[in-house]
């Protein structure tokens, strides 16, 4: 079975160690309970025993550190096995998630630094279960890295002074080393140093959201900085911040991904359990529609998130294909999360609101990832620019295998310049789509030749290109491609049966046909552009037993497989 089951783990591991992490993992949590879970969610109580556990076990250390500075052979910065501890931190709450999220911003600019002072100190800390902060983003400027007002006034002895504040900054009350981003004062050459929050200097004013995680505001004044503290200035700062979200982004998909698989088992059997005008909920009609849609947009989810990580692992230079599907994960995937849990929630409907249920912390938390790390819309703005070569100028590239292997992920702290997005180009999309002629698949590419003529023969004007409305929902139409293309590239490596492979692409079609409709009543949208809307119109094709097979087989079967300890 794809998703996660802590009843059953049996999953596919390259190395015994990695499953043990995983195992003991899986066992604090149930040995928890979730009756204590949602306690300390309810009080907002700070996570330290579960941030003892991590020190216990040395399980941040292990999966943060890169080989080289790490106590032994599992010591890994490995975004598959990454990807496994992601998603069983959200399924038990995404607070445990949280911060184990801005830990890994707050080291991206460490290990991409040239500082081997503060790479060692940086490993020690994870020894001793030290957490990291990543202090980027500003009260006034959110995320606009152009405006930052941090500043580094260099000193007559060669040291700097620190002021500034920075905002929305998670483990901000915690971590001894937060990665700052700031300019030189009087030049305004970018930087990254680290700050501490033990120092007097570093004034932590307050909690800045009312939940469990401490997303803190802090306030630096003249707070002493020595060469020695400095990650990086320059163009190597700027990139530094920007490689650092691209690989630290991707994780919010996983964290949806995880949300949504521990709600999917509270819903149904809720569902399948409880009797309505004499007959079980999970009989209705329009109840197993909106489950069977539940799930095969979360396993579409999970089958898209698993191959954009082969994609990341196997990234170089030369490769940076990547940069198109990591901010698909962190886009589509979290948005196909809100959509997975208002299905459910349609179906459990009062029920998701009670104290003692996880789906009520579901229903909060799932819709705060699709505006984490960008929103929505700027992370479309980011993958639009791949279109032109994604569709019209393909190039060669060797078959790429599942990526599972243990092995430390060098590129993605060692990668340069992030100019140049154009110029990426792709292996050809279509080759994929070639391989499965299952009825729902053939009509979604009836509808993306069509979308491609559209592109070439009512090209979007400059007026429409500036126009942000009218770009998102185009964007959207793009990411459904994709989406589908790195689904089918996983098909044959998880060995997804066709039914359930063509109840994928029912939505899919669905799915396209309203972006569509959304594309021909933009205002802008031309007579020309309007008619190729209409042609991407497309109905599912209809088919009861494939449906039925799906919802006896993958959907209702998991009712009763697992369920929380108490």
């Amino acid at each position: 079975m794809i998703l996660l089951n802590p009843n059953d783990h049996s999953r596919h591991y390259p190395d015994e160690f990695s499953k043990q992490i995983m195992g003991v993992t899986i066992a604090w949590f149930e040995k928890r309970g979730k009756r204590k879970i949602k306690e300390d969610d309810h009080a907002r109580t700070w996570y330290a025993d579960f941030l003892e556990f991590i020190k216990e076990e040395k399980i941040f250390a292990t999966l943060l550190t890169p080989t080289s500075y790490g106590e032994n052979e599992h010591y890994r910065w490995d975004t598959w096995r990454n990807c496994e501890f992601n998603e069983i931190l959200a399924f038990y709450g995404l607070a445990y998630w949280y911060t184990w999220q801005v830990s890994i911003l707050g080291l991206g600019p460490i290990w991409m630094s040239q500082n081997n002072v503060l790479k060692e100190r940086a490993a020690h800390l994870l020894r001793e279960g030290a957490v990291f902060a990543f202090g980027l983003s500003e009260r006034q400027h959110g995320a606009d890295i152009y405006a930052t007002e941090m500043n580094l006034a260099p000193q007559a002895d060669g040291t700097y002074l620190a002021n500034g504040e920075k905002y929305y900054i998670g483990n901000a009350n915690a971590a001894p080393m937060v990665s700052t981003f700031g300019k030189i004062a009087g030049t305004n050459e970018y930087v990254f140093f680290v700050a501490d929050y033990r120092q007097d200097e570093y004034d932590l004013i307050k909690n800045v959201t009312a939940s469990q995680n401490y997303v803190g505001q802090y306030k630096l004044k003249d707070y002493p900085i020595d060469e020695d503290e400095v990650l990086s200035m320059g163009q190597a700062a700027w990139d530094a911040a920007l490689n650092t979200v691209n690989v630290g982004k991707y994780n919010l998909g996983w964290a949806s991904i995880g949300i949504c698989t521990h709600a999917l088992y509270e819903a149904i059997n809720h569902a399948a359990n409880r009797r309505l005008y004499n007959m079980y909920v999970t009989d209705f009609p329009h109840v197993r529609q909106m489950f069977t849609d539940a799930y095969a947009r979360l396993v579409a989810m999970k089958l898209f998130a698993l191959r954009a990580a082969d994609y990341m692992r196997a990234a170089s230079a030369d490769d940076r294909r990547y940069l198109l599907f990591n901010p698909m994960v962190k886009m589509k995937v979290t948005t196909q999360g809100e959509e997975v849990i208002n299905l459910l929630w349609d179906v459990i409907a009062a029920k998701g609101f009670e104290r003692d249920t996880y789906f009520e912390m579901a229903a909060r938390d799932i819709r705060a990832l699709p505006k984490l790390e960008g929103t929505v819309h700027v992370n479309i703005a980011l993958i639009v620019k791949f279109m032109p070569n994604y569709f019209f100028n393909p190039a060669e590239y060797p078959d790429l295998t599942r990526q599972d292997q243990p092995g430390n992920d060098d590129f993605l702290f060692n990668q340069g310049p992030t100019r140049g997005l154009s110029k990426i180009t792709f292996h050809d999309y279509s080759e994929i789509y070639k391989g499965f002629n299952l009825p729902n698949i053939e009509i979604f590419k009836a509808q993306i030749a069509i979308y491609k003529e559209f592109l070439a023969m009512a090209t979007p004007d400059d007026a429409q290109r500036k126009d942000i409305d009218f770009l998102l929902t185009l964007g959207e139409m793009f990411a459904l491609v994709v989406y589908g293309q790195l689904i089918l590239e996983n098909v044959p490596i998880y060995e997804i049966d066709d039914a359930l492979l063509d109840q994928i692409f029912d939505f899919m079609v669905r799915d396209f046909s309203k972006f569509a409709l959304q594309l021909y009543s933009k205002p802008s949208s031309t007579p020309a552009q309007m008619e190729f809307c209409q042609r991407m119109l497309r109905k599912p094709n209809v088919d009861e037993e494939r449906y039925k097979q799906v919802w006896q087989e993958h959907v209702y079967a998991l009712k009763d497989l697992y369920e929380m300890n108490p």
